[in-house]
């Protein structure tokens, strides 16, 4: 005769518990490929598409001008809102520079209006605004900013759950990377997409050379070679040049 061991409520709670945790440390298991969390740093650190600010900071040169350098960079700056950016593009200028910056400041803002205007973007396209200087003796830039969609990582990079100075069995054990681990090189990835929608799809095919394929499907029903025929200058072929 065998007797069923008798279990007190609480033994029976805390294998319930037991149990429970188990089940959800298993399903967690699952949903990050076998791991506590994500072992791919693509989905530890996933590029997304966010709203985003844009901005150049532009710096008072000489009287008030505006060298080349920087006139390139507002006109790509503008070119890039033309095509990307919403709302206004805002100019924020500093106040409470020195006497001698103050004039200088001022031309190079209406400067920036002024080329602003030339390339599309003028009147109510941008606003002025101001900010207060943290030190009237430095330079303190002209900056102008717009917001639009960009590719950008979705945690924050730097962030070290585990310290590296001290040994952990378990941590070791699982054999798992670091989780800052790819981080950066995903961060440098985002800020190199032009067009964000690249990542969602594939650009549709553009129209075809009509005449260069006509003239493709000549050579073909002909029997000669479509393919073209690459030569350097004074060479005509790189055997020929070398047979010489």
């Amino acid at each position: 005769m065998s007797f069923i061991p008798f279990r007190s409520p609480i033994a029976v709670l805390a294998s319930i518990a037991l149990a429970s945790a188990l089940g959800a440390c298993r399903a967690d298991r699952a949903e990050t490929t076998g791991s506590l969390y994500p072992t791919d740093y693509r989905a530890r650190h996933p590029i997304v598409l966010a709203d985003n600010t844009r901005s150049l900071d532009v710096f008072v040169t000489g009287t008030g001008h505006i060298d080349p350098r920087q006139t390139a960079d507002i006109e790509a700056f503008l070119l890039e809102f033309r095509r990307y950016g919403r709302g206004t593009v805002i100019l924020d200028m500093p106040r409470g520079v020195s006497p001698s910056l103050g004039s200088a400041v001022e031309r190079t803002g209406a400067a920036i209006r002024r080329l602003g205007a030339e390339s599309g973007v003028g009147g109510r396209q941008m606003v002025v605004t101001g900010y207060a200087v943290a030190d009237p003796f430095l330079a303190s830039p002209l900056r102008l900013s717009f917001r639009r969609m960009e590719a950008k990582v979705a945690g924050q990079c730097g962030e070290w759950p585990q310290d590296l100075g001290v040994g952990n069995a378990a941590f070791n054990g699982r054999n798992e990377s670091h989780w800052n681990l790819g981080c950066a090189m995903q961060s440098n990835v985002a800020n190199q997409i032009a067009d964000p929608i690249d990542l969602v799809r594939g650009r549709p095919e553009g129209r075809i050379d009509s005449i260069r394929r006509t003239g493709d499907i000549n050579k073909l029903r002909e029997g000669k070679d479509p393919s073209t025929v690459w030569r350097q200058d004074g060479r005509t072929s790189v055997k020929s040049a070398i047979d010489n």
